[in-house]
């Protein structure tokens, strides 16, 4: 049986492909409400791809919301209320610093282990 660490790429791209078709799908849920159920949102999985892959911020953004992200932001975004933004604040601190979480996720998958985390030289 595969474990995370064994699965196939192929298949991981898949599953990936399909959060990311999910999440442009519902762009009801709002980052900030991700942020505060699991501390991480679109902005972080973009940010992740675009470490990752070596290219810019806008670019894994394009690729995580199917368009520019001053358009997704235009025509989906709403302002957090108060309560949102201390759900996201709570949130966050288990994620506890970067590098604690960066320490917890497998080594093996490139998106969750990118370059600018890892290297003291970037």
């Amino acid at each position: 049986m595969p474990t995370l660490d064994t699965l196939d790429d192929a298949v991981a791209a898949k599953a990936f492909r399909r959060l990311v078709r999910h999440l442009r799908h519902r762009s009801d849920a709002q980052n900030i409400d991700l942020m505060g159920l699991a501390g991480f949102c679109r902005n972080c999985l973009s940010d992740w791809v675009a470490e990752a892959g070596g290219m810019r911020k806008e670019e894994g953004r394009e690729i995580v919301y199917g368009m520019p992200y001053a358009e997704w932001r235009m025509r989906h975004h709403l302002e957090a209320t108060p309560e949102q933004l201390a759900r996201m604040e709570e949130s966050m601190k288990r994620n506890h610093v970067e590098a604690a979480l960066d320490d917890a996720l497998d080594d093996s998958f490139p998106a969750s282990d990118p370059p600018a985390m890892t290297d003291p030289s970037r």
